[in-house]
């Protein structure tokens, strides 16, 4: 990198004050260079050898760097979201053993799952607070002995056999749990912005952002395989235990800092330049980051409708549980290995608005091929590919989504500009799923439906189809009303001219053209 700079540069020659080019003369300024901005903003990420070194080498000038450590939180960060994930869902999948054994209804052991949703809505903004003003190390710290006490706390009726009321235990370790939720889903993007460079920053959300799906495809995958008979159950909540400890104690011990001590990026050294309430009415009034928040986050809610009555909806038509767990696994599985993919392709591209407007597009034409299908008996190959087609056209866009927020409301600090879209969609969800159910009702004729629930099966047509409008509404209004410039790109950008125009110097044989004297 030195090597770079010291190119074409004599020793002798005295230093130049910025502002100033070789000859001494005032330099240009930055918006007079005759390449667009936006082919400015992507210019580091076109392949050009040239071009990267010069952005690399500037970056140096400018006291840029990227630590290695980043990986480290990176790491403890994912972590983390696996491990919360698994606690969330960890009775879901083997809820009537559990309610025979605790003496409680399935309604009871629903709110066990439940209670992520709704206590994310009023902790959400708590948690963007804490992000952006008390820091990342301490939220992500916090957030993991919340997560590891309310693994713990699960526990207890299972050690104590004189407790009276387990179901306020299990809840309580629920909550601790759900509060931890809020602090580490948010921090994703922040982390990508304050510790990743410009070429990384949308595969490590990425890779952030998906270990939440995998902790839920494990938990489905898992709870059923331990959970045999009763007596399994306390090995069940003890497995999940270790990876909650593990990131504790990596959290305690290997995060030393909130921010490197050098930026990565002209973004980074700019991040939460706003305080908290300032940036939160900067978002409201941004309508670009409005128009994505609404969109993506009722995206958010279809899919989490999608994912808990999925079961539900397929049992009428006479699919085995073990089909809906099927596609359930296909849909997490191509989410990830879709924003795996499509994360690299926009760290290269920077084609954040491209990306997200054809996902959501593609994501409504599959959305309504399942209201119908779905409605369809013995369609198992058309249900799973449609399942796999949904979560790699809609569940992959969710990373780049969440950049794309913090993109069209820089300088606003990202945990606020990425946890107000998630606190939103948490509320579209509820608001989703309530409305969905309520548009069932009970069939009065036999049919062949595969549920267990003892009353009559349900009928979702009008719920799917609904589901699928919702889909297609929100793509439209995105496509047609979301158009924002890259705010963070284009601020990083304009520093890195700016300092071209001061450092690099004038071809040996150039001589200045003399202008017209007056």
């Amino acid at each position: 990198m030195t090597t770079v700079l010291g190119a074409g540069t004599d020793p002798e020659r005295p230093a130049r004050t910025p502002g100033t080019t070789s000859k001494g003369g005032p330099a240009p300024a930055p918006n007079c260079s005759t390449r667009p901005r936006k082919q400015r903003a992507m210019a580091g990420a076109e392949g050009d050898p040239l071009v990267a070194d010069t952005t690399s080498a500037l970056g140096a000038l400018l006291g840029y760097r990227a630590y290695a450590r980043r990986w480290v939180f990176l790491l403890v960060l994912s972590l983390l979201n696996f491990s919360n994930a698994t606690l969330w869902l960890s009775f879901a999948p083997v809820a009537d053993t559990i309610a025979h054994r605790f003496l409680l209804s399935t309604k009871q052991i629903n709110w066990l799952s439940l209670i992520y949703l709704v206590a994310s809505i009023p902790s959400g903004v708590v948690a963007i607070w804490v992000l952006d003003s008390v820091g990342l190390r301490w939220a992500t710290i916090v957030c993991a002995w919340l997560n590891f006490a309310g693994s713990v706390f699960r526990t207890l009726p299972f050690l104590f056999l004189e407790i009276q009321d387990p179901f306020a235990f299990l809840m309580g370790g629920q909550t601790l749990c759900a509060l931890a939720q809020t602090l580490v889903i948010f921090s994703p993007a922040k982390l990508a912005a304050l510790w990743f460079p410009e070429h990384q920053r949308a595969t490590a959300n990425m890779i952030g952002t998906m270990s939440n799906p995998l902790g839920i495809l494990v938990a489905n995958l898992l709870s059923p395989a331990l959970v045999k008979k009763e007596k399994d159950i306390p090995m069940m909540l003890g497995i999940y235990i270790i990876p909650a400890g593990l990131a504790c104690l990596l959290a305690t011990a290997c995060l030393w800092e909130s921010v490197p001590p050098s930026p990565p990026s002209a973004g980074a050294a700019h991040s939460t330049s706003e305080k908290f309430l300032d940036g939160l009415k900067l978002l409201v009034r941004n309508r670009a980051y409005v128009t994505l928040a609404v969109c993506f986050g009722g995206g958010i809610g279809i899919f989490s409708s999608f994912s808990v009555l999925l079961e539900q909806v397929l049992c009428v038509k006479g699919y085995s549980n073990e089909f809906a767990g099927l596609c359930g696994a296909l849909f997490i599985v191509f989410g990830v290995l879709g924003a795996l993919v499509l994360s690299l392709y926009v760290d290269q591209t920077k084609h954040f608005t491209e990306a997200v407007k054809i996902g959501f597009c593609l994501t409504s034409m599959v959305c309504v091929a399942f209201a119908l299908v779905s409605q369809l008996q013995g369609q198992t190959l058309a249900l799973a590919a449609i399942c796999s087609l949904l979560g790699l056209f809609g569940f992959s866009v969710a990373p780049i989504a969440m950049e794309l927020a913090v993109e069209c409301s820089f300088p606003v600090g990202e945990g606020a500009a990425a946890g107000l879209v998630i606190v939103l969609g948490q509320a579209e969800g509820v608001l989703v799923m309530v409305l969905l159910t309520a548009l069932t009702v009970r069939r009065a004729e036999p049919s062949i439906s595969t549920c267990q629930d003892g009353q009559g099966p349900l009928d979702w047509k009008v719920s799917m189809l609904l589901m699928a409008g919702l889909c297609t509404l929100f793509s439209c209004f995105l496509v047609f009303f979301f158009h924002t410039r890259y705010r963070r790109l284009q601020a990083e950008a304009g520093v890195s001219h700016s300092i071209q125009e001061d450092v690099s110097p004038a071809p040996a044989d150039h001589v200045p053209h003399p202008g017209p004297t007056p």
